[in-house]
Formats: structure tokens, sequence, C-alpha cells
């Protein structure tokens, strides 16, 4: 691996020397080589829980000569400040390190891939969560290169559950109805789940024999992520909370709770 061993050390010497590297570089492309797509964890978000998670990150190019091998890393913050090197250089903690793995799909066409693994129990903290960019390098067989640093973006996300309850069960028809629930969300600082506070959460309702959900109204959470409010019970159905997700918590639904109304 001449060429990329070439870059990192490169990279490295920059780090070393107080630059900040995604901003001491500009894009750059020798010869006939084109980057047609790149994929972060299949176009989705990186949603993480209290566990550890790996993606892949691909890129397809194309070079007359065909394609030789290809880098990734992905990084945040603004371009040029404080992104995150692992140790070959590059920007993820714990990055598979390992060549690319590369397929072609014709004599000039490849698409390369790499593995990245995000540790909550080592280095990930509830303020990496937000966008990421990813950057990627690709070399062909006859010395072209190049060199996007942010040629995509993705989100980083802490996983949040929802949980919906609807009491009495059963109830007599017109009286008050009470739905509670929760919504917490991944703390990677302290590696379990806390309340998400002050978030609004639509109530909806299924009525039974049907398969369409219909907003009732907006809760907002609790301090400590809880939701609590009343309605008149007219009819036997589901009723649930749902999350609309915001840039570093994803969207959920809670599991409808079924009410007998007698």
């Amino acid at each position: 691996m001449r060429k990329r061993a070439a870059y990192a050390v490169l990279t490295a010497v920059a780090a070393l020397a107080g630059f900040a590297v995604p901003g001491a570089y500009a894009d750059e492309t020798v010869g006939d080589i084109q980057v047609t797509s790149v994929a972060v964890n299949g176009g989705k978000s990186i949603v993480v829980d209290t566990a550890d998670k790996t993606i892949t990150v691909s890129v397809t190019a194309t070079d007359p000569s065909g394609i030789w091998d290809a880098d990734f890393y992905l990084w945040r913050g603004p371009d040029g400040s404080d992104p995150y090197y692992s140790p070959d250089g590059y920007i993820l903690p714990n990055e598979d390190t390992t060549p690319a793995d590369c397929v072609a799909s014709s004599s000039t066409t490849s698409t390369c891939s790499k593995t990245f693994t995000f540790e909550p129990d080592w280095w990930l903290t509830n303020a990496d969560a937000g966008t990421w960019k990813a950057g990627v390098q690709v070399w062909a067989n006859d010395d072209s290169w190049t060199e996007r640093w942010a040629y995509t973006t993705t989100r980083l996300q802490r996983h949040s559950k929802l949980t919906a309850n609807a009491s009495p069960e059963p109830i007599a028809k017109g009286r008050t109805l009470t739905i509670t629930g929760k919504l917490t969300r991944a703390n990677w600082d302290t590696l379990d789940y806390r309340g998400y506070a002050n978030q609004p959460v639509k109530l909806q309702f299924r009525k039974a024999g049907t398969t369409t959900y219909t907003p009732i109204k907006t809760v907002y959470t609790s301090s400590t992520g809880n939701l609590t409010t009343t309605v008149p019970a007219s009819e036997d159905g589901y009723w649930r909370w749902d999350f609309a997700g915001t840039s570093t918590t994803p969207a959920v639904k809670a599991t409808g709770d079924f009410v007998d109304v007698q």
C-alpha cells in the first residue's frame, strides 16, 4: 500500500505540527479518475445505542486504467477545526485500518468499502451527536488519484425509545382516559438511557378495525422525558405517542396500547 502509506505519513506530520488536516488541504484530482458516489451506512443516519455500532462507508469510482485502492475518513466540526484522528492519521478512533475492499464492476469501475466502529464505552460522547462529514481518497492503477474532504454528510444520532400506556382499561364511554409515556435516548456519557426533555410528541389514535393513526394533540415532555394527557373515552382503539425526531435523535413511535370502551 505504498500510496496510502505515503499519504498517511504526510497527514500524521501535519497533525503533529498543529494543522487541522481537513482545512490544510483542498480537494484535488490528478488524472482522469472520477468519483461517482459515496455512501455512508447505506445512506441512512448512524443510530447508536449504548453498545458498539459498526457501519460501512463505500465509494464508487472510475478511471480508464481501473481503480487500485481507496480510503475514507469521518470527521465533524467546521472545516479545519478539531477533527477526530484515528491511529493511522485519519478521522475515527478504532477505524478499520486494513486496505479497502474493492470490487470491480468493469475494467474501469470499482466500488471500495471500509468499516468504522463507534464505541460509546471508549471515546463517543453525547456532544458527538449531529452532522459528520465523509472524506474519501481514491487511487487508480496509473497513479491517478482524487481527494474530497467532504464528499457527503451523515447524521450520528442517539438511539431513542418511546412508551405509551392508556388507563384505566376497560373504561366506560365518556369517562376520562389518561395516556402516559416516556421519551428516552441513549446517553453515551453514562451508558444508559435518560429522558429527553421539552420535546413535542404527538398523541395519536387508531380506531379498532382500521389501520391508520390520527393525530389528536401535541404534548411536550417533562424535564425527565415523561408524557401525560387526558382525553374522553369514545370508542375502542389504540393510543400511542409519535416523536418526529431531531438532528441528534431519530424519530420513534410507541407501540399502540389498546383500550376497550364499554
